[in-house]
C-alpha cells in the first residue's frame, strides 16, 4: 500500500473546498437541462432518452474502482481522474449536439454519457471518504453537509444555465467539459488527509452550524431565483446578481480556516487533547501506512518486515502469544469488503437504499415528462423545487439523525423508514394527478429522496468501519442505477411510449401516462418500509454500544 502523508493542520480547508467539488460532482443532475435537445436535434424517442438517463445513473454510481483505489492513492489523484472523465465524456456529447463531427452512433453517445457522469463518483468518493475520515466523530453532520451540497448542484447548474449560458444546451455541455475539470485541477490539492477534528468541542459545533446556515441560505437564494425567473423573467443584471450571491455563499465555508489562522485558539483543536481523539488518530493511521505483520518480540529485537522472519520464528511467536490470530470483526468495527458482503445487515441496507433511491430517481429522470403530461410548461421550476428539497432532506437527515443518535441512541435507519412511508403516499398522490398537487408532491419526494443519501453513508461507516468505507458505500450506490434500470427503463419508459403510441404522438399527455408506474412505485416503497423496520431492529444494539453516554465511542480494537 502506498504511504500517504497526513497533514497536521485542521481539516477545515478541505471541508470548505469540498463544497465546490461536490457541486461539480453533481453534474449528472444536469441531464434534464439538455435531454430535450438530445431528443429533438438527434431524433431520439422517449425510450432511447430514458436509456440515456440510465447511462447517466450508471455512470454516476459506478464507483467500485474509485472505492478500491481511494485507499491506495492520495485524493488529488482520484479527483484528477474525475476531471479527465468529465472533460472527455461531455466533450463528445458537445461534439455530437453541435454537429461538429458527423453523426455519432447512439451506443457511442451512451458510453460517452456514462464516462462523463462517472466523474461524479470519482469526485464524491475522494471528497466524502477523506472528509468522513477527517471528522470521524461527526459522521452524520458531515455526511449531511456534503450530500447537501451535492443536492444543491442541480439548482446551481440550473442558475448558471439560465443566467450565464442563456439556456443553451450546447453551451452547457461545453461548460461541463471545460469549466468543471478546470475547477477540479485548481482545488484538488486542498482535499487531503488531516489529523481528525474533535466532534465534541464547542467551537467545532459552531463551525458546523455556520456551514449549515450558509448552505441553507444558498439553497433559499437558488430557490428564490428559480421562482422569480419562472413567474417574471429576470433581466440580465438581476440574474447576474443572484449568480454573484451564489458564488459568495459557496466561498463562505472558507471563512472558518481563515478565522482559525487569524485568531488561533488553544482550546480543543488539537487531536491529542483527549483520549477519544487519540483513539481516532490511532485508528486513522491504518489508512495511510502498511502495518508490519509481526510485533517485535523481546528475544528477536525490532523486525523491519515479515520477509526476514522464518517459519520457525513465526511458530515460536505464536506459541509465546506475540501473534494474535485475527478474529472476525463485530458490527461497529472495521470490515473488509468481503467480510461485509456476507452480513445480512449489509444486504438489508443495500435493499432499503435500492428501494428509496431507485424509485426516487425514476421520478427525477422523468420529471420533465411528468410535468408536461400534467400540463406544466416550465418544467425547470419542477427541477429546482426537487433540487432544493433534496438538499433539505440531505442536510436535515444528517442533522436529525446525528441529534437523535446521540441523545437517544436511535438508529439512523429509523429516518429511512419514516421517509419511505411518506414516499408511498407521495407516489399515490402523483398517480391521482389531482389539481395543484404536482409541486407539493415533487417537494415531498425531494426531501424523502435526500434523506436516503445522508442516512445511508454514516450508517454504513458505523456498521462496517472507515477502513474500507470507500468500497462499501460505492457498492451501496449501485442501488441507484439498478433501480433506474428496473423502474425507469423497464417500467416508466415502456409504459410512457405505449401510452404515447395510443395517442399517435411523441409526447404523452394526461395523468394516465405514468399512473401505473406510480402505483407500482408505491407498492415497492411499502416493501422498503418493512425491510427498513427489520434492519432498524437488528442494528439497534450497535448504536447502543457506539453512542451510550451521548457521544461516539471508537471501538477499541477497530484497527486490529
Amino acid at each position: 500500500m502506498v504511504t500517504l502523508k497526513v497533514g497536521t493542520r485542521p481539516p477545515w480547508v478541505g471541508l470548505g473546498v469540498s463544497a465546490w467539488l461536490l457541486i461539480a460532482s453533481g453534474n449528472a443532475a444536469t441531464f434534464p437541462l439538455y435531454s430535450h435537445s438530445l431528443k429533438s436535434i438527434l431524433g431520439f424517442n422517449q425510450h432511447q432518452l430514458t436509456l440515456l438517463g440510465v447511462a447517466c445513473d450508471i455512470g454516476e454510481n459506478m464507483g467500485l474502482v474509485p472505492g478500491i483505489v481511494c485507499n491506495k492513492f492520495p485524493p488529488w489523484v482520484i479527483i484528477s481522474v474525475g476531471a479527465f472523465s468529465c472533460c472527455f465524456g461531455y466533450g463528445v456529447l458537445w461534439l455530437a449536439l453541435t454537429r461538429t463531427v458527423p453523426t455519432l452512433p447512439y451506443w457511442m453517445l451512451w458510453v460517452a454519457l456514462c464516462i462523463a457522469t462517472n466523474s461524479s463518483t470519482w469526485l464524491s468518493t475522494a471528497v466524502v471518504v477523506t472528509n468522513l475520515r477527517n471528522f470521524p466523530l461527526s459522521r452524520g453532520t458531515v455526511a449531511g453537509i456534503l450530500k447537501g451540497y451535492i443536492g444543491l448542484s442541480a439548482a446551481v447548474f440550473t442558475e448558471i444555465y439560465s443566467a450565464l449560458l442563456h439556456q443553451s444546451s450546447s453551451m452547457l455541455l461545453l461548460f461541463l467539459a471545460i469549466g468543471i475539470p478546470s475547477l477540479c485541477l485548481v482545488l484538488m490539492c486542498y482535499v487531503r488527509p488531516c489529523i481528525p477534528a474533535s466532534g465534541d468541542d464547542a467551537s467545532v459545533s459552531s463551525y458546523f452550524l455556520f456551514i449549515q446556515a450558509a448552505s441553507v441560505v444558498l439553497g433559499i437564494c437558488l430557490l428564490a431565483a428559480s421562482i422569480l425567473n419562472s413567474v417574471l423573467p429576470l433581466i440580465a443584471p438581476v440574474s447576474l446578481m443572484f449568480v454573484a450571491i451564489m458564488v459568495l455563499l459557496l466561498i463562505t465555508p472558507l471563512v472558518i480556516p481563515l478565522k482559525m489562522t487569524l485568531y488561533p485558539s488553544n482550546s480543543g483543536e488539537s487531536a491529542s487533547s483527549s483520549e477519544p481523539e487519540n483513539l481516532v488518530v490511532r485508528n486513522y493511521e491504518w489508512q495511510f501506512k502498511t502495518e508490519p505483520l509481526l510485533a517485535p518480540s523481546s528475544s528477536s529485537g525490532s523486525l523491519n518486515g515479515s520477509d526476514s522472519v522464518s517459519e520457525v520464528d513465526v511458530l515460536l511467536a505464536e506459541g509465546h502469544g506475540t501473534i494474535r490470530k485475527r478474529r472476525r470483526p463485530r458490527r461497529g468495527e472495521d470490515f473488509t469488503f468481503a467480510e461485509a458482503l456476507v452480513k445480512a445487515d449489509f444486504w438489508l441496507l443495500f435493499l432499503v437504499y435500492f428501494v428509496g433511491v431507485g424509485s426516487g430517481v425514476t421520478v427525477l429522470n422523468n420529471l420533465a415528462q411528468i410535468g408536461i403530461a400534467q400540463g406544466v410548461e416550465n418544467t425547470t421550476l419542477l427541477l429546482c423545487i426537487f433540487s432544493f428539497c433534496n438538499f433539505v432532506g440531505r442536510l436535515g437527515g444528517g442533522i436529525l439523525s446525528e441529534i437523535f443518535v446521540r441523545s437517544r441512541t436511535m438508529p439512523r435507519t429509523i429516518w429511512i423508514t419514516c421517509t419511505q412511508v411518506v414516499m408511498s403516499i407521495v407516489y399515490l398522490l402523483f398517480a391521482s394527478a389531482m389539481t395543484g398537487t404536482l409541486y407539493a408532491a415533487t417537494a415531498l419526494l425531494g426531501v424523502c429522496y435526500g434523506v436516503q443519501f445522508s442516512v445511508m453513508i454514516p450508517t454504513a461507516s458505523e456498521l462496517f468501519g472507515l477502513k474500507h468505507f470507500g468500497m462499501i458505500i460505492n457498492f451501496m450506490s449501485l442501488g441507484n442505477p439498478l433501480g433506474a434500470s428496473l423502474f425507469s427503463v423497464l417500467l416508466a419508459g415502456i409504459l410512457y411510449d405505449y401510452e404515447a403510441a395510443k395517442q399517435h404522438r411523441k409526447s404523452c399527455i394526461g395523468p394516465h401516462c405514468f399512473r401505473i408506474t406510480f402505483m407500482v412505485l408505491a407498492g415497492v416503497s411499502s416493501v422498503g418500509v418493512m425491510l427498513s423496520i427489520v434492519l432498524t431492529k437488528r442494528i439497534k444494539p450497535v448504536y447502543q454500544m457506539l453512542y451510550s453516554g451521548g457521544s461516539f465511542r471508537m471501538p477499541q480494537n477497530s484497527n486490529k
